[in-house]
């Protein structure tokens, strides 16, 4: 095998070291506590009581003067976990979510041109900042407007793309940077052979890694026009996947406080941080994702989810705790309740304000079983089933001790005993004994959606006249909770028109749900067959809906009490005959 440490096998591990922060890399096995401009600690190579392990994140490197021993990033991990260096790379690349390329520890150009990345987007960021604050301006006004104190915009280094054509591209040219590679960094965009600038009438957010390096921008639109937000381009220094806006910021106020704010927009991590919560981070206007969780983690496995109180703010929130939930952080979510966003909420009630709905926030469990509660009238003993059958796939998604304890409270808000809970969320059924086992367990067993559910689906996909579905069953055709989603995705985006907008459709499921649709419009339903298909999905589901009703009636009458509630046992033994003879018939 080839010594990867020879000179053409540097790029991938340069990139390594400019995407892991050294202090973020040690603090996560040595206790660290910031001392002026370098971090201090015990040393983890030698027995000390006097730190003497001092971490430099300006230079990234570490150095301990009590055993002499030092290096940087790759020395440390290889030394503490007793690797070789090829170990190191490879750890310190899954950590951080850097792709290995197949040919392996390669190609030295990319590190320089990552260098010159950084530098170019530096002087970009001096630029705009300057173009801030230099003269008047729609930008400053505009910053002011929202309440923003020059001390602030000093901090984030917000910046304003006035509305030329070529104001940062002339300048970015005359200081001797080939415009192409303006183009690929994506600060200037090529038409034909004329280049111009990408940001023009924006506020501009200069984005930043946790090191500090300057690796994106994103921009605000002062004018009318789409989009709203403009990011930079991905690059080999800018992908939003592994990065949080302001962490570079805030980092050392995490740790500090043990938690973090992770909030949707540039504004509230910017009107938070001015208001003196400076625990805070945002995910760059996507949804948050694995390597974002993990970043997170590094600094505090306690997370405050504070999105929009609309629809789709609150939709993110519960991607955003699955993701957060599989990565084992302990994720709460911050209700605002009058329909503000954080950058409104805290300028409208203030700092204290704020921080009573964070003492508040709900955890993972509370927040998704109260949003899965809310279409549904408890009183009703239907829709407490439905709820029920929710609540019941909830609950088999978390760990067993923390299920055990939210099966006591939805036992108690449905007053259906804690044992018939179980049952469904055990998938434990009946029929050895001879009696019927209630439906929601048929449903809480399922995995994946039936052939029928995801047959069903691809002809909705296929043709909108699949989407007439008999009123019978239009309330719950499908038992799944990944086929419920699909369905209502779909509902809400079909016009009539085919094909249809799958990312559209994407936009509104959670991560698994996405997988599931992904899957079912890979099947293949011959054209010939559509109709046939379509009525045998029908019919099964119909079948399926009968035997499911049938068990919750069963249930429902064994939770009664045979003489208070005598009157509703006969109504539903006749409803329970009817079914019977439906499925016999």
């Amino acid at each position: 095998m080839a010594d990867i440490r020879n000179s053409s096998n540097f790029n991938i591990v340069d990139e390594i070291k400019s995407r892991c922060n050294i202090v973020d890399v040690i603090g996560q096995v040595v206790a660290l506590k910031k001392a002026g401009n370098v971090y201090k600690g015990l040393c983890p190579f030698h027995r000390e009581k006097t730190p003497s392990f001092v971490v430099y994140e300006g230079s990234q490197h570490y150095k301990c003067f009590g055993c002499n021993e030092g290096g940087d990033v790759i020395n440390f991990v290889q030394k503490y976990y007793n690797l070789d260096f090829r170990e190191t790379c490879e750890k310190l690349a899954e950590d951080y979510g850097i792709e290995i390329p197949e040919d392996g520890f390669r190609g030295q150009g990319n590190s320089k041109k990552n260098e010159e990345f950084f530098k170019i987007n530096r002087d970009a960021a001096e630029f705009f900042y300057r173009a801030l604050r230099e003269k008047e301006n729609p930008g400053y006004a505009y910053m002011k407007k929202r309440g923003i104190s020059d001390e602030t915009l000093k901090e984030f280094n917000i910046g304003y793309a006035d509305e030329e054509w070529t104001s940062l591209t002339d300048y970015l040219k005359g200081k001797g940077y080939d415009p192409e590679k303006l183009v690929e960094i994506g600060l200037s965009s090529k038409k034909e052979k004329r280049y111009y600038d990408k940001f023009r009438g924006r506020v501009i957010f200069p984005i930043r890694n946790t090191a500090g390096k300057f690796i994106g921008f994103g921009g605000r639109i002062l004018d009318k026009g789409e989009p709203k937000y403009l990011n930079s381009s991905e690059s080999s220094v800018f992908q939003k996947k592994n990065n949080l806006y302001g962490l570079n910021l805030t980092k050392d106020s995490v740790h500090k406080e043990g938690y973090i704010i992770l909030v949707e927009g540039y504004m509230d991590v910017i009107s938070l941080y001015q208001a003196g919560i400076k625990n805070v981070s945002a995910s760059l206007g996507t949804a948050l994702t694995d390597n974002q969780a993990r970043l997170i983690k590094r600094y505090t496995p306690n997370v405050i989810l504070s999105y929009d109180a609309d629809n789709a703010g609150q939709n993110a929130a519960l991607r955003g705790l699955d993701i957060l939930y599989k990565e084992e952080c302990r994720a709460k979510v911050l209700v605002v309740n009058d329909g503000k966003d954080p950058d409104e909420f805290i300028k409208a009630k203030g700092r204290d304000a704020y921080l009573k709905l964070v003492d508040k926030a709900l955890p993972y469990g509370d927040f998704k079983l109260a949003k899965a509660r809310k279409p549904y009238n408890l009183d009703d003993n239907q829709q407490k089933l439905d709820y029920l059958r929710d609540a019941v796939n909830i609950l088999r998604q978390m760990k067993p001790v923390e299920a055990d304890m939210y099966i006591k409270k939805v036992a108690k808000e449905t007053g259906i005993s804690e044992q018939a809970i179980r049952l469904e969320y055990e998938g434990q059924k009946k029929e050895k004994t001879g009696q019927a086992a209630f439906a929601p367990a048929r449903v809480a067993v399922q995995k994946t959606m039936s052939e029928a559910e995801q047959d069903l689906v691809k002809l909705m996909l296929i043709d909108s006249n699949y989407n007439r579905i008999p009123d019978e069953i239009k309330g719950s055709i499908f038992l799944d909770p990944a086929g419920s989603g699909i369905y209502k995705a779909i509902q809400a985006v079909d016009k009539g028109e085919r094909p249809l907008d799958i990312n559209k459709i994407m936009d509104q499921l959670d991560v698994e749900t996405s997988e599931v649709l992904k899957k079912i419009t890979s099947k293949l339903i011959p054209p010939d067959k559509e109709e046939a298909i379509y009525n045998d999905c029908i019919s099964h589901l119909i079948h399926q809906k009968l035997l499911n009703e049938c068990d919750e009636i069963t249930m429902l009458i064994d939770s009664l009490d045979n003489e208070k509630d005598a009157e509703e046992i006969d109504r539903l033994m006749v409803r329970l005959i009817e079914i019977q003879k439906k499925l016999k018939g």
